[in-house]
C-alpha cells in the first residue's frame, strides 16, 4: 500500500525580521511530537520567510513615480502599492480594473508580483516575496540539516491562480535539495504504450499537499512535514528556475510583448492629480 503523511506544524510565532526560522521550525517540531527524518520535505509558506527576511514594507514609505500614477490611474490601485509592483517587475503582461500581471524580478507570472497583505500585521503593510526564494530555501535546508542531522528537501509555497483556471492553488517558488519533476518519459502505461510527454511537476503538486493542512487564512500553519512522497528524488543541482517555461517556448510570450509595448511603453503621459499626496 502506497502512503503519504503530510503534517501541518502548528504553534508557531509571528516572525519577526531576522528570526532563526529553521530554529523556530525545528523547535516547533519537538512541540508537535514530530521527528524530521531523512527523506522529509519541509513546505514553508512565502509570507514567514519574507517576514523573516525583513521583505514587509510600510506603504507610506513608498513614493510613486509618474509610471505609478499612471497604472493607478489605469487600474484603480493605490499609486503606493503601483510603485510597489513597478520595482518588484521585470516587464508588465496583463493590466485591467484591479488586476496587474507582471513577470516579476525572480521570474515569475504572478498578479502584482507576489505583493500581498494578507496576515501581515498592520493596515498598511504589504509582504513582497523573498529577493532570491532559491537561495532562501537553501539557506533553511542547511540550517535545518546542520540543527538535526538529516537530509531533508525544502520547497517555499505560495499561492497563485492558474491560466484559464478558476480559484488559487500553492505552487512552488524555491526549493532546494530535490528535483522539481518526476519524468515518466520513455516509460510505459498499462498496456505497453510508451509515454512521451508526461512530466510531473512533483515540487508543485508536494506544495498542494502542503497546502491542505496550512491553509491561507487565520489557520497560523505555515508550516508542514511531507513523510513518504513518492515520485521525489533528492538533488542538489535544480532550482525553481526549472519549473519556468523559458521565452523560447512560450507560446503566448508574443501576445504579452505586444500588449506592454501598446498599454505602456507607447502610453502618453499623464499628469500627476492636482494635490496628490506622496
Amino acid at each position: 500500500m502506497k502512503k503519504m503523511s503530510v503534517f501541518g506544524l502548528e504553534g508557531l510565532p509571528l516572525i519577526k525580521p531576522g528570526d532563526d526560522l529553521a530554529d523556530l521550525i525545528v523547535s516547533l517540531t519537538k512541540s508537535n511530537d514530530i521527528e524530521i527524518k531523512d527523506g522529509d520535505i519541509i513546505v514553508i509558506a512565502q509570507k514567514v520567510v519574507s517576514k523573516a527576511e525583513n521583505r514587509v514594507v510600510q506603504l507610506d514609505e513608498v513614493n510613486p513615480s509618474e509610471k505609478a500614477w499612471r497604472i493607478a490611474a489605469e487600474t484603480g490601485k493605490n499609486p503606493k502599492l503601483a510603485e510597489l509592483i513597478l520595482r518588484e517587475s521585470k516587464r508588465f503582461l496583463k493590466t485591467s480594473q484591479q488586476t496587474i500581471i507582471v513577470e516579476d524580478q525572480r521570474g515569475i507570472v504572478n498578479i502584482n508580483a507576489g505583493i500581498d497583505k494578507s496576515n501581515v500585521k498592520g493596515i498598511r503593510c504589504y509582504a513582497l516575496l523573498p529577493k532570491n526564494p532559491d537561495e532562501s530555501a537553501r539557506h533553511l535546508r542547511s540550517r535545518i540539516m546542520a540543527l538535526t542531522g538529516r537530509r531533508v528537501g525544502i520547497i517555499i509555497s505560495d499561492t497563485y491562480s492558474r491560466a484559464f483556471r478558476r480559484g488559487q492553488v500553492n505552487f512552488a517558488i524555491g526549493l532546494a535539495g530535490i528535483a522539481p519533476f518526476f519524468d515518466y518519459r520513455g516509460s510505459e502505461d498499462l498496456f505497453g504504450y510508451v509515454m512521451q510527454v508526461k512530466f510531473t511537476a512533483i515540487a508543485d503538486e508536494l506544495a498542494c499537499a502542503a497546502e491542505l493542512v496550512m491553509g491561507q487564512g487565520k489557520e497560523g500553519v505555515p508550516v508542514a512535514i511531507i513523510k513518504g512522497s513518492h515520485g521525489m528524488s533528492f538533488s542538489e543541482e535544480h532550482t525553481f528556475k526549472d519549473l519556468v517555461i523559458g521565452e523560447k517556448d512560450d507560446l503566448f510570450r508574443d501576445v504579452w510583448r505586444s500588449h506592454h509595448d501598446s498599454k505602456h511603453i507607447n502610453h502618453k503621459t499623464k499628469d500627476k492629480p492636482k494635490g496628490a499626496n506622496h
